[in-house]
């Protein structure tokens, strides 16, 4: 993969990581003006599953996060864009749609294929 491509996919991969990171500080800004008394039941359990769900979203956030930073480890490594699996090149279309990617679109049709069939 070329320079250009490499620094393109570290940029969007340094966006979204930062966007992460923001929008982290705002649920934890959010969480710690809402403290106080709130009276009434309903709304106190509106506000505990908003609660909740903002800390499952967060959650899901920080695995991705955990992912963005492989995916910069990959390219500073010179592996970024290699599927993990079969050692070929990830096509430029998946890795922009996906830039975590690990695999390419034919080795992980196949892990999906056979963990859909473990499953039942």
């Amino acid at each position: 993969m070329e320079n250009e491509q490499l620094q393109k996919f570290r940029e969007q991969l340094e966006g979204m990581k930062k966007e992460i990171i923001t929008d982290v500080e705002q649920t934890l800004t959010e969480m710690v003006s809402q403290q106080g008394n709130i009276p009434d039941p309903n709304d106190r359990a509106t506000i505990e599953s908003d609660r909740e769900f903002e800390l499952r979203l967060r959650s899901r956030e920080r695995k991705l996060l955990d992912k963005i930073e492989l995916a910069i480890g990959r390219i500073d490594k010179g592996s970024y864009g290699i599927c993990a699996s079969c050692e070929e090149p990830i096509g430029i279309k998946r890795l922009q749609a996906r830039p975590v990617a690990t695999y390419c679109i034919d080795c992980k049709l196949e892990q999906e294929r056979r963990e859909k069939n473990l499953g039942k």
